[in-house]
């Protein structure tokens, strides 16, 4: 049966130590961090201390950092097919947050983030070749931070390159990094039709997280609750045993757990 984790994205931004203890009380107990939500400056601005901070309110509470997502939210600019030099800044900032991963003791890192994955007027091809070479050298150069780097699957209105489960896979076994490794969300694999037996086969060895949402980031609805329960199934078809992280974009200015407690009784029938 997997634990239940939550993203700071449904918390107020810069404004989350408070709520983790109600969250544990709800039944989670791993916590995803999207960065920039959690503070202003994630690159040159963020200390140690700051870091540290956030990690003790977490684990006083009783929640283990999974990991990060939402990774590039605050850098517009970067991009993995951008000229050399927006590559080695967008290969720098990743590095930089593995390390912060890891500061936070966390160890996945969830790399969505449509807008740096656009490949405009690069094929499918030229753009594969681009990412194996700039993930093979990030890869290299994290693999003593022990995190794992997992390239989201996206639906086709939101990203223009590897949306699918087995175009990741098969950028992964290109890249032929062990710290590389895969990931499911359900609002994505749903969009693109991989809740099956077959692709669910495929990443049986390599998952390692998972993201539970609605269509829109919002509350889980009954219907956001049946595509969950496929992709429940599955899981428990290949004997999935980490993390299904609850992805819900803030909902009520004055309490935004009260939505997510709602959200939380589809996810409990979904995935338990």
């Amino acid at each position: 049966m997997p634990d239940f984790a939550i993203s700071n994205i449904t918390l107020p931004a810069h404004d989350h130590c408070g709520y983790f203890p109600a969250l544990a009380d709800m039944g989670f107990t791993g916590l995803e961090v999207a960065p920039s939500r959690a503070w202003p400056d994630t690159w040159g601005g963020l200390g140690h201390a700051d870091v540290e901070t956030y990690r003790k309110a977490a684990e006083t509470a009783g929640l283990s950092v999974t990991g990060l997502h939402s990774l590039f939210f605050d850098q517009p600019a970067l991009s993995l097919f951008g000229d050399p030099e927006t590559r080695k800044r967008t290969g720098d900032f990743l590095v930089h947050l593995s390390s912060l991963c890891r500061d936070l003791g966390g160890r996945v890192l969830v790399f969505g983030s449509p807008s740096a994955r656009r490949r405009g007027p690069l094929s499918e091809a030229q753009a594969a070749d681009m990412a194996v070479d700039f993930f093979q050298d990030c890869l290299d150069r994290i693999r003593d931070h022990r995190t794992l780097l997992c390239l989201e699957p996206l639906g086709p209105t939101d990203t223009d390159f590897c949306n699918s489960i087995a175009s990741i896979l098969n950028l992964r076994d290109r890249v032929g990094r062990s710290n590389m490794r895969t990931q499911i969300d359900a609002r994505a694999v749903t969009a693109n039709g991989d809740v099956t037996d077959t692709a669910f086969d495929a990443v049986r060895d390599t998952l390692v997280h998972v993201h539970a949402n609605a269509r829109d980031l919002g509350e889980l609805t009954a219907s956001d609750g049946d595509d969950n329960a496929r992709i429940g199934h599955q899981l428990k078809r290949i004997g999935y045993k980490g993390f299904v992280s609850l992805e819900q974009r803030m909902i009520g200015d004055d309490d935004p757990l009260a939505a997510v407690a709602r959200s939380l009784q589809v996810m409990e029938k979904a995935y338990r």
